[in-house]
């Protein structure tokens, strides 16, 4: 298990645990369900999403044997039938307005066992929920070739028009009762709605009439594969033709492995409702050329271009170096389909180099890093805060309407609050215009606590502000609040002076605060003021009115000071 985990992380994978179905389904759903599962060891791997190679158990042991020097690399080949005797696949214009593209072959005299067969399968599911997008772009149906008769014919029709037998069903059913059939399955009412509204279903029939699949809900169990198949016809359809294409060099390059002559695929015919013709797979091999000072450079090493090449052929890139060592050559193989840059092939080096191989050095330039000015004013005024008594609070960022508006005695139109599209509590359903909800609620939560309690808080508030690109603005408060048997309104207005002081702005006119009468909806009238520096309006201090008491379940008087801070950054 280390020496496989050791492996696993060199070749750029991850062993993520050790386990079995015993103890997953004991971890799930506890020991009574657990008991009769299976005991066999489970290894987790997670595989980067790019690599569609590594998704099954060929690809993953094919490409660790091939990455330990073990073996080399297959060549994979299509083999073309003689004319008129290959598969072939028309596809009528109905299908343009539903799935427009497909693309087929066959795997011939192919060895399944049950391992295998397992396999298979559910390398198309991983496909599926990859780079399929749910079976949006593309739908793999793969069909027992000895069941049926070709030429193929990809169409569309009404619902009501296709009947066949679903895969393990009983009976025959419409496509519009298909589709009421799967709503309530678990795995396939997700697929659904990529045909429910349209007006012709997509589907598969052979020469003889009999359906091979609607997709991308449903094959025909007619055509069901099982482990005694022989010779498979796969079908990929899609409204992607670049990642169908994919999906079908994916699969048939991880399962040609078992065919009586390996790693070959039996090409099928494509007639487009133009007349064109295309033969699939395509199996595409291509050659770029990377440059071994780009490798070196990029990854920090200095090997030279052989070695740089043995690297590359060990990640299935089979390389070798052209034109005195100035230049390597690679071969991009069908099952990297992820090989798109020069940046990708120059990953592959580092992954192979190793990255703990790779020495560690002191960057040439010099960067100093700094802490954000308006989070340092925050950090010092939390200590000073703190230092004169007042506790500090941290509470959400999102709050429920009433919390900002109707228990403040405010309209929520004039609170100019970001609201979240779809809140999945009622408790969180705008970010917060003012951080004194927030503390209210944290002294309803601790009414038990010995009295006063003074509570603080310096965090970002949201307000939407169509001048910015986002269309909302952050801007960061200072909040108190003082609970006791009396309002204690000059504790309040102490805690502003020192911070003023602390702030080193004076206590005048020209350049320093000054606090003016106003009025507040959320505070007593005559008890409420405005603070001004600076210049401007900065916040409120004053004594809270006893209906916004009341709403936030309080019986003792408060009052509160709410300040914004960044004007003294």
């Amino acid at each position: 298990d280390e020496e496989f985990n050791e492996l696993c992380f060199e070749f750029g994978l991850e062993l993520d645990e050790i386990t079995s179905e015993k103890d997953i389904i004991s971890k799930e759903k506890g020991e009574e369900k657990a008991k009769g599962a299976s005991d066999t060891v489970l290894y987790k791997i997670d595989v980067p999403a790019n690599r569609y190679d590594l998704l099954c158990l060929e690809g993953l042991v094919r490409g660790l044997q091939v990455f330990k020097e073990r073996i080399n690399l297959p060549r994979y080949e299509k083999i073309i039938p003689a004319q008129g005797e290959g598969q072939r696949l028309i596809i009528t214009e109905e299908t343009v307005q539903v799935r427009p593209h497909a693309v087929a072959a066959v795997l011939r005299n192919i060895s399944f066992t049950k391992e295998r067969y397992d396999s298979f399968i559910d390398l198309q599911e991983k496909l599926h929920q990859n780079i399929c997008r749910r079976r949006a772009l593309v739908a793999i149906g793969t069909h027992d070739l000895d069941t049926i008769s070709g030429p193929f014919t990809f169409t569309a029709k009404a619902p009501s028009e296709i009947k066949f037998k679903p895969l393990n069903q009983s009976q025959e059913y419409t496509a519009s009762e298909i589709m009421d059939l799967y709503r309530t399955d678990s795995h396939l009412r997700h697929y659904l709605h990529l045909i429910e509204n349209k007006p012709l279903y997509p589907v598969i029939y052979d020469s003889n009439g009999v359906v091979l699949s609607m997709p991308p809900i449903i094959n025909g169990d007619h055509t069901k594969i099982s482990v005694n198949t022989r010779n498979v016809f796969i079908e990929c359809t899609g409204t992607d033709i670049t990642k169908a294409k994919i999906v079908l060099d994916i699969i048939v390059t991880m399962f040609s492995e078992y065919c009586e002559k390996p790693f070959s695929v039996e090409a099928a015919e494509v007639v487009y409702p133009n007349g064109k013709t295309h033969i699939y797979p395509e199996l595409a091999y291509r050659k770029e050329k990377v440059k071994p000072e780009l490798i070196n450079k990029k990854v920090g090493i200095s090997e030279t271009p052989s070695s740089l090449a043995k690297l590359l052929t060990r990640m299935c890139l089979k390389s070798h170096v052209i034109g005195n060592g100035n230049n390597i050559e690679i071969e991009i193989p069908p099952t990297r389909a992820d090989i798109i840059h020069a940046c990708d092939i120059v990953e592959d080096a580092a992954i192979a180099y190793g990255y703990n191989n790779i020495q560690m050095t002191i960057p040439k330039t010099y960067t100093i890093a700094n802490q954000l000015p308006l989070n340092k004013l925050t950090e010092l005024l939390r200590l000073d805060l703190a230092a004169a008594g007042f506790t500090e609070a941290l509470t959400f960022a999102l709050c429920s309407q009433e919390d900002i508006a109707d228990k403040l005695g405010m309209d929520i139109s004039a609170t100019k609050a970001v609201r979240i599209a779809n809140p999945k509590t009622a408790e969180f359903q705008v970010a917060r215009t003012t951080l004194l909800p927030g503390l209210l609620k944290t002294i309803a939560a601790n009414r038990k606590m010995p009295l006063p309690l003074k509570l603080f808080e310096i965090s970002d508030i949201v307000v939407k502000d169509p001048d910015t690109d986002v269309g909302a603005r952050n801007y960061r408060h200072f909040c108190a609040v003082y609970y006791n048997k009396s309002p204690g309104f000059e504790i309040i207005h102490g805690l502003l002076d020192r911070v003023m002081q602390l702030l080193e702005v004076p206590p005048n006119e020209e350049n320093g605060y000054t606090i003016k009468a106003t009025e507040g909806s959320a505070f007593f009238p005559g008890r409420c003021a405005e603070i001004f520096a600076k210049g401007q309006s900065i916040g409120k201090l004053g004594v809270l009115h006893p209906d916004v008491i009341t709403k936030f379940e309080l019986t003792m008087p408060c009052s509160a000071l709410e300040i914004n801070i960044e004007p003294f950054v």
